[in-house]
């Protein structure tokens, strides 16, 4: 077979360093020559995010954040960046806080410095996410993209396990995602497949002692490799799923993305032999929905959506805000049936029906027919 294929990988630096967060950031302060530092981190991270910032010159701590980014909060914080005339973002934190300076820099057009202390991965990333009215709205804006990106295991540690658990899988499903995404590519899949490795063999040594620190610089490591496939393969039928739950239902992120996972793995894996093969080989297991089963069970990860939030009686609006979001290029043709079942399945905790179909992938007419997209 013959590779043919177009791969971006997106300019960023990183400095990786446990214990080092304050000293790599003033290095990046000094290499960017900026004075007029916007530092961006929840009221609970404020006190980790000042350390970190010791060294360097903060005009404007800001502290309002909200998981999905509203849009007033969006607004409102940029404003205060223009009226500090700030000329550098430092954000310190999860994915919201992320998301909150991607939105500052999406009209200001300032650069982003990112020292993350979870495993959302949005740092590595040029795509943005709004909530406005109760609808989550994501695009790709390289002017969203940090410039650097400062991991430190040492400020992972503040995130409980149970976070840390949810916050991995919600790493981990970057990482599958990406083996079906719009722009799958070799390149992506591969670090994909490293990611899976990587997050697979440090989440469970954080669930059983969460001051591992070893565990701590693997999941961080897998998390970034999840996040660069990511954004270099695009959002795929998992991402689409949970961005519409989390915007029109104020789902939790990260638990919602740990629920969601088995279903849709589960869903397409049969459809996309070649996927499913090095996704069960990064889990080191027979195949790919038994390594995330085994994973999930030892990590005790969490079930379902009905306990974080989800309303039965909201299924049927899910489907209708999902379906027209779904890629065309998802491995398994996706209709409102077969969506409702997987919603209705990951809502109970329950088994997906037709879990265990598999596909004949060596009939031309069945991959056809199961890669069309109505």
């Amino acid at each position: 077979m013959t590779l043919n294929f177009e791969h971006v990988t997106l300019g960023q630096r990183v400095r990786f360093g446990t214990g080092k967060a304050a000293e790599n950031l003033s290095a990046e302060v000094e290499r960017l020559g900026a004075r007029r530092i916007m530092l961006i981190a929840s009221e609970s991270d404020a006190p980790m995010a000042a350390a970190v910032s010791s060294g360097v010159d903060v005009v404007l701590h800001y502290h309002d954040v909200a998981p999905h980014v509203p849009i007033e909060k969006a607004e409102k914080a940029r404003a205060a960046a223009i009226e500090h005339d700030a000329d550098l973002l430092v954000c310190v934190g999860g994915g919201s806080t992320t998301g909150l300076a991607k939105a500052v820099a999406m009209t200001t057009a300032l650069p982003i410095i990112a020292v993350p202390t979870t495993y959302a991965g949005s740092e590595a990333t040029n795509v943005w996410g709004l909530t406005e009215a109760s609808r989550k709205a994501t695009g790709v804006d390289d002017a969203v993209l940090p410039v650097t990106v400062i991991y430190d295991a040492e400020l992972a540690l503040s995130l409980p396990a149970h976070l840390s658990v949810a916050s991995g899988l919600n790493a981990l499903a970057h990482c599958i995602d990406s083996m079906w995404a719009p722009r799958a590519d070799p390149i992506n899949q591969a670090l994909a497949s490293e990611g899976i490795r990587a997050l697979a063999a440090g989440l469970p040594l954080i669930k059983d002692n969460p001051a591992d620190l070893a565990g701590r610089e693997q999941a961080l490591y897998g998390a970034y490799l999840s996040a660069v496939a990511f954004a270099s393969a695009g959002s795929g039928m998992h991402h689409k799923i949970c961005h519409v739950l989390g915007g029109a239902y104020n789902l939790p992120h990260a638990q919602t993305h740990a629920v969601v996972l088995p279903y849709v793995l589960a869903f397409n894996a049969p459809f996309a032999p070649h996927a499913e093969r090095r996704i069960a080989a990064a889990f080191g297991s027979d195949d790919a929905v038994t390594g995330l089963s085994d994973l999930r069970s030892a990590l005790a990860a969490p079930t379902s959506l009905k306990e974080h939030g989800l309303n039965e009686a909201d299924i049927p609006e899910a489907v209708e805000l999902i379906l027209p979001a779904i890629p065309a290029s998802n491995p398994r043709r996706v209709t409102a049936e077969n969506l409702d079942e997987l919603l209705r399945a990951a809502y109970a905790g329950s088994t997906l029906p037709g879990s265990t179909e598999t596909a004949t992938t060596g009939t031309a007419t069945t991959r056809d027919k199961e890669t069309s997209h109505a």
